[in-house]
């Protein structure tokens, strides 16, 4: 499975937010948002990852950006895991169905978790520039989302 390439129009989709309301696909309308797809709530790299482009999160605005957090953790973990790093990134939940919309996006890793995948959609709804780690170990740098946006 490959992640959802450029060009191609966000899939439907279904998450639940930390306040359990949900996350579609319509709530893109009208942004550039980054989809930061990640493996683990708790897990080293992705809690490296995230305390990275928190540091950052004021440049991604300048540049017209809004991004999520998407793992398959439940909401529960993942308001801890937020809570915890002390980050204001909005965590989205794709626990149940579990991976359904990591699977949709093309991310999802045959153990049942996210691969680590960054997606960048445009204010319409189509993919602008998507990127898969070779492997969930790899932390891709906020330099890779800006040279995304610019792209």
């Amino acid at each position: 499975m490959t992640v959802i390439a450029p060009g191609e129009t966000v899939p439907s989709f279904s998450l639940k937010r930390d306040d359990d309301s949900d996350f579609t696909e319509t709530e893109l309308d009208g942004n550039t948002s980054v989809l930061v797809f990640y493996p683990f709530a708790f897990s080293p790299v992705c809690t490296d990852q995230l305390n990275l482009y928190e540091e950052v999160l004021d440049q991604f605005a300048a540049a017209g950006a809004v991004l999520y957090g998407v793992s398959c953790d439940s909401v529960w973990s993942q308001r801890a895991f937020k809570e915890k790093l002390g980050v204001t990134i909005e965590q989205l939940s794709d626990f149940e169905p579990k991976g359904a919309t990591c699977r949709a996006f093309g991310v999802l890793h045959a153990g049942g978790f996210p691969e680590r995948a960054l997606v960048i959609v445009g204010p319409d709804r189509v993919v602008k520039w998507s990127y898969q780690a070779a492997s969930p170990g790899e932390l891709p740098g906020a330099n890779l989302i800006f040279d995304g946006l610019a792209a």
